[in-house]
């Protein structure tokens, strides 16, 4: 009798699961991609085609106040904490298959390898699909009632409603999630894995580590317009002196802050920051000094220190600015999470199962957000893997090789059945 195998009980399963949500998904034509924005009927059906292989598989499947589906393997002790993995199943529009479905199959793959092997853990060990990820962590900020309430006026790019009126159209109780309490016991949670794609191409460039473990998720300063106020003038008539330029003045703005920027690089330090967007008024001329300028910002960094005294920094270089050049800087209040660390211990755990499974991993932060990050936030401990991806993410050409994502699975199946160890 041949020798069950990881890759040969997992791999054909996670090829059509795959190939069965793309068909799901697919972007309308002429677009190459995926399409599923959360709480829309697109998106509806990927959950529901999730939680009915989870009823297949003899798993325990609940739907929790914010639409997210738990599905339970029981263990031995169910009064224990559960281990948990899992991941969003939404997409940005237009975007790649696996950013996020990665991590809900991932999940899954424990399962199919215990129940081939006939083992029971001693702990319950569930699978948590978690719902629109992509416009800003909604269904596990919707589980820790920590929504807002102006976010449920928000509509998102691709759905037809705002968001209070799409969870209303699924049963949801969209004040429920506004409470600013959890809604499920976070007692009953020992640990959150989640594995996801690589959103940049490091690990593509290695041959032997191409599994990463993340050390962290980056915090985030985000401000969507930073104006700059100036005087609208003359191009030919106002010498330099008397230019109050709004332009002028950001393009100084986004000068200083990559300076300090490149300082604190030099310094070893983790940090990006971008600026995504700078624009004139629709009346903007060739001939006239911009009289408004409009920019965003947007910060990151793994480390506390680095975090609060760049975002001070970027205080500073904006008062300064206002005194050498005479044009005043306002901001919208700033999107703020702060930096995230990943769980030691957990972190150990996956870098054992690695070792075990003689797996190539190498370390580093997440410059992304992740679902994960809230729960760390809300005191769960948390780890996350991320797998080798060919062409970025939030894109139709999103790719990622099937070992690769065996890999990382086989990884995060080795850690939870090793959990109680």
């Amino acid at each position: 009798m041949t020798e069950k195998t990881f890759d040969a009980v997992c791999g054909p399963r996670v090829e059509k699961l795959f190939a069965d949500v793309r068909a799901l998904s697919h972007s309308a034509a002429p677009l190459t991609g995926v399409t599923r924005i959360g709480y829309t009927p697109v998106e509806d059906r990927v959950v529901e085609y999730l939680a009915d292989l989870g009823r297949s598989l003899g798993l325990e499947v609940e739907i929790d106040p914010a639409g997210d589906v738990w599905m339970t393997l029981p263990g031995k002790d169910r009064s224990l904490p559960a281990v948990v993995s899992g991941s969003h199943a939404d997409s940005v529009v237009n975007g790649g298959n696996y950013d996020g479905m990665a991590g809900i199959v991932a999940a899954l793959c424990p399962v199919f390898w215990l129940k081939a092997l006939g083992v029971e853990l001693r702990r319950d060990y569930r699978v948590l699909v978690i719902r629109c990820e992509e416009q800003g962590l909604i269904g596990t900020k919707g589980i820790l009632g920590i929504l807002k309430p102006e976010d449920l006026d928000r509509r998102f790019d691709g759905a037809a409603v705002p968001l209070r009126e799409a969870l209303l159209e699924r049963g949801l109780d969209p004040k429920a999630l506004t409470g600013g309490r959890p809604l499920i016991d976070l007692s009953k949670i020992a640990a959150f894995f989640e594995a996801h794609i690589e959103q940049s191409k490091k690990l593509d460039g290695s041959k032997t580590k191409r599994v990463g473990l993340v050390t962290g998720i980056r915090g985030i300063r985000v401000h969507r317009a930073i104006r700059a106020h100036g005087v609208q003038a003359h191009a030919g008539a106002i010498d330099y002196p008397f230019r109050r330029d709004a332009v002028a003045a950001s393009a100084r703005f986004i000068s200083k802050v990559h300076d300090a920027w490149e300082h604190e690089l030099s310094m070893g330090r983790d940090l990006v920051v971008t600026t995504g967007a700078i624009r004139t008024p629709d009346t903007a001329m060739f001939n006239v000094i911009a009289g408004e300028c409009t920019m965003t910002l947007d910060m990151r960094s793994l480390e506390d220190e680095t975090f609060a005294r760049f975002s001070k920094k970027i205080d500073r270089i904006l008062d300064d600015l206002t005194e050498e050049t005479g044009v005043a800087f306002t901001m919208d209040p700033p999107a703020l999470i702060a930096p995230n660390h990943s769980d030691a211990k957990l972190v150990e755990r996956l870098k054992a199962a690695a070792a075990r499974l003689s797996i190539g991993v190498q370390e580093m932060p997440s410059g992304a957000g992740h679902d994960a990050a809230n729960f760390g936030a809300a005191g769960i401990p948390f780890a996350m893997l991320f797998i080798a991806n060919q062409e970025g993410s939030h894109n139709p050409r999103e790719a990622m090789r099937t070992d690769d994502f065996l890999a990382a699975a086989h990884i995060l199946t080795d850690a939870v059945m090793h959990f109680d160890d």
